[in-house]
């Protein structure tokens, strides 16, 4: 499926829920939001119902977030009918993994194919002050249970907010001696994480060439992803940076959104797209949310402009209710 500027849209975003058991500062305000009423969010009959159209038109992968998306009862029975969806090849996972311990093996069994787990710091306390929850333990329960897994595809996600500087290269070395990928994610100016500090690739990639000697070249992954990988020597896993807004690849991007409500994001900085909820509720058939899904892809912006004036189509939300 071709957007206007020819990009080849294969991988969808899914948010199942808004909800989430952390409040982490760049995600969340300290006392919450209000939720999402549950009749307004997506049935997973719906998702796998325009999970279908997407296969259709040629999207090949999906990635079920949040929110945190675990704390949706039953998500192994969504990931089942999605991987049963005609030409889905793979379906992962976004998670702050408190809840991944207990309900790996269900999902397992469903058809996942990789977990990212999202983990700032492995200090307690700063844990806590970032999540503002005392969970570290419980998200470490669920990275060991997920690399305990032969096969699946297992990457440490981390936001560098210049908080957590002590910490990166203790996250980096998680890939030292175990095959998985830690992937250092520069913080989007949207929302809560408009007005919070955040660290560049460049400033991150000192910070560990210092402790761990010059990187090296790094074949990048298998799927054509914005990540640009690395490793050190002794290493047997990579590290990989995502920073759209230092290094933008705008031009390469593949991927659209399906928010909690069912509107369908083109663009993470933008509010444009389509209210396919909207329709569905309206008793659309196949043809009409087909059409409406291509018409929001064709209007596609053709990239973000972080750091520039802004255009009076920006996303105001908050990261928990368009989806990580």
């Amino acid at each position: 499926m071709l957007d206007a500027l020819g990009r080849n849209i294969r991988y969808l975003r899914i948010s199942v829920t808004d909800r989430c058991n952390l409040r982490c500062r760049y995600c969340m305000p300290a006392e919450g939001v209000q939720w999402v009423d549950h009749s307004a969010i997506l049935t997973y009959e719906q998702i796998t119902r325009l999970v279908g159209l997407f296969a259709a038109m040629g999207v090949e992968k999906v990635r079920l977030t949040g929110g945190e998306p675990l704390v949706r009862k039953g998500l192994d029975s969504l990931v089942r009918s999605i991987r049963q969806v005609p030409g889905i090849r793979r379906v992962y996972l976004t998670t702050n993994g408190l809840l991944l311990a207990d309900q790996l093996p269900g999902l397992l069994a469903a058809g996942l194919d990789g977990v990212n787990l999202s983990l700032d710091t492995l200090d307690r306390t700063q844990y806590e002050a970032l999540t503002r929850r005392d969970e570290l333990d419980r998200a470490l329960a669920g990275l060991n249970a997920a690399l305990a897994v032969p096969g699946l595809t297992v990457k440490v996600n981390c936001v560098p907010s210049g908080e957590n500087d002590d910490q990166l290269v203790p996250l980096a070395a998680l890939a030292k001696d175990q095959d998985l990928s830690v992937r250092f994610i520069e913080l989007m100016p949207i929302g809560l994480g408009s007005s919070l500090p955040r660290r560049t690739e460049a400033e991150v990639l000192s910070i560990l060439e210092s402790a761990f000697g010059p990187a090296l070249p790094c074949p990048q992954e298998t799927g054509g992803g914005p990540g640009r990988y690395v490793t050190f020597s002794g290493f047997r896993g990579k590290v990989g940076f995502i920073s759209a807004v230092s290094h933008r690849f705008c031009q390469s991007c593949d991927r659209v959104r399906l928010t909690a409500v069912g509107f369908l994001k083109t663009c993470l900085q933008y509010d444009c797209g389509a209210d396919l909820k909207a329709l569905l509720d309206t008793g659309a058939d196949d043809a009409s949310l087909m059409d409406a899904i291509r018409g929001a892809i064709t209007q596609k912006p053709e990239g973000h402009h972080f750091g520039q004036a802004p255009t009076g189509r920006d996303e105001g939300r908050n990261m928990n209710q368009i989806g990580g």
